[in-house]
Parts: C-alpha cells; structure tokens; sequence
C-alpha cells in the first residue's frame, strides 16, 4: 500500500456535505476517537515526552471537502469558525481508521500532541483523508482570574458530586473542595508562566514540579496534584475536557484532595492564547 503525507497551512478546502454513508462516517469517528486516546496517554514523539491531553472535540464545521479551491482560512470564516491556529493533515492511502493513525503516529504526531489544538474535523473519500485541527479565536468574557478560578472549584466541586469512570478507574463520590488562597497563587503565577512564555508542561522552565512551586508558594501540604489546559475559553470547556481524560479526571475525583486553588492567564502571543491550572491540595 502506497502512503502520501502532506501537512497544509492554509490549504484549499471547503466545508463537506454531511451526506456521507454511515460506514464512512464511522471510520471518521473512529479516527477520532483512536486520536484523542492518543492524546489521553504520554507519548514519546520526536525525541520529546508528551503530557497526557484533553481529548479534541468533534466540530461539524471542520470537516472539510477534499477537493475545494479557495484557501482553507476563508472556509473556516464562512462556516463560521473564527479560527485563530489551524493545521490540515492530508493522508492518501490508508483503507481505514486504523491504518490512517497508524500513518498520522509515524509522521505527524507532533501535530496530534500540539496542546494548542482543542477541535477536530475528519473528512473521507475512499482512501483520501483529510484532518483539521484548530483552535477558535478567544471568544468568552472572562471575568478576572480569581472569580474564574472560584468558578472553576464549582464546576469541579459538583463533577465530584457523582459517581465516575474515569479510563479503567472507578470513582465514587466524594466530598466538596475548598478554596485555599495559596494554591490559587502558585496557580496564577505558573498560568502566567506558561502563556508569558509559551510553554506548556508540569515542570517549569527551573525544572521544578507542582510540589515545588507550591511550597515556594507557602503551602506546606502532605500530598500535590496539578492539571493544566491550554486553548479553552470557557471553565465547562476546561473541566469537560479534564472529565473526558482518564489521568485529569482521577484528579479531580481523588478523595484524597481537600483543597484546590485555579487561574488562568491569557498572552495573545502565545500559541494557545490561554492557559489553566487547578492546583489540588491536600492539608
């Protein structure tokens, strides 16, 4: 079997008429969701270690036709998707969804592992593929970092309400986090971190890991869990994405945290343009 790989920026494409036959709109789906279980694990991908991310969300407007002319930045903005970063993967070759990842593993998955990216559109035609990624231009109004990260606690707080799967692990429910001053610094100073330099990872740019950034904070607790997400505008975006990884949900539902601090930070020059940390405490 031949293989051809392409990545476009800002190629020729256009929006796909949802007609497509159910046998291939199931490969499509199961492309996906081969994709974001990818994505939900650590990664070895061009010399680097990946974290596990947030899964990509299926995004009708992303799904894009094969064969189009007229710049791929126009499609989006008439589908009306104000994207701000996009990526297009195109793949000629694969029979199915299991041989298109195994292609996309092989050659693209610095792409597949970019935090930047939050939306997902696959599109077929036989053995012709085509992957957008992209991200939305910030659209929320966010209020300032303390009320959002207070949101956050909320939107945590009532997911650790019920019982929960998350990958293999089973969860009851558990007991409300409170807000603990400290963390929430150490969040807001590592959100800023990340979007100031454009970056996105556990360990800082001194090498030092949530545990540590949290004593230099001040707190002095037995036990440090962290999540971080990059891209999402919105507290449901972030914590639906947490909830839909097995690694960040297990962090949220761990009963053996009892406090939690959270911010984001914004830097436009950033890639993802937004970055989230919930710091997880127990006392």
């Amino acid at each position: 079997m031949r293989v051809l790989f392409s990545v476009l920026h800002l190629t020729a494409l256009s929006l796909a008429l949802l007609c497509a036959a159910t046998a291939k709109a199931s490969e499509e789906t199961q492309l996906v969701e081969s994709i974001n279980a990818y994505r939900s694990q650590a990664q070895r991908c061009a010399g680097q270690a990946s974290l596990p991310l947030p899964p990509l969300a299926s995004d009708a407007r992303l799904v894009l036709a094969l064969n189009s002319l007229g710049g791929l930045q126009p499609e989006l903005a008439r589908a009306g998707y104000p994207m701000t970063s996009v990526q297009a993967i195109s793949l000629s070759g694969p029979r199915n969804a299991q041989a298109a990842m195994t292609a996309l593993q092989e050659s693209f998955c610095q792409v597949l592992l970019d935090p930047q990216f939050v939306d997902v559109g696959v599109s077929r035609a036989d053995r012709e593929w085509r992957i957008v990624l992209a991200r939305q231009l910030l659209s929320a109004r966010l209020a300032d970092w303390q009320a959002e990260g207070q949101q956050l606690l909320a939107a945590i707080n009532t997911a650790r309400t019920q019982p929960r799967q998350c990958g293999t692990q089973a969860f009851a429910a558990t007991g409300a986090l409170a807000w603990n001053a400290t963390l929430a610094t150490a969040a807001e100073l590592y959100s800023r971190d990340m979007a100031n330099h454009n970056f996105f990872d556990h360990k800082d740019r001194d090498g030092r890991m949530p545990g540590d950034r949290a004593e230099l904070a001040g707190y002095l607790g037995q036990q440090i869990g962290e999540n971080i997400a990059a891209g999402h505008d919105s507290v449901r975006k972030v914590v639906d994405g947490w909830l839909a990884s097995p690694g960040h949900c297990a962090n949220l539902m761990s009963p053996q945290y009892r406090e939690l601090g959270a911010a984001y930070a914004v830097d436009s020059s950033s890639d993802a343009g937004i970055y989230w940390t919930a710091l997880f405490g127990t006392p």
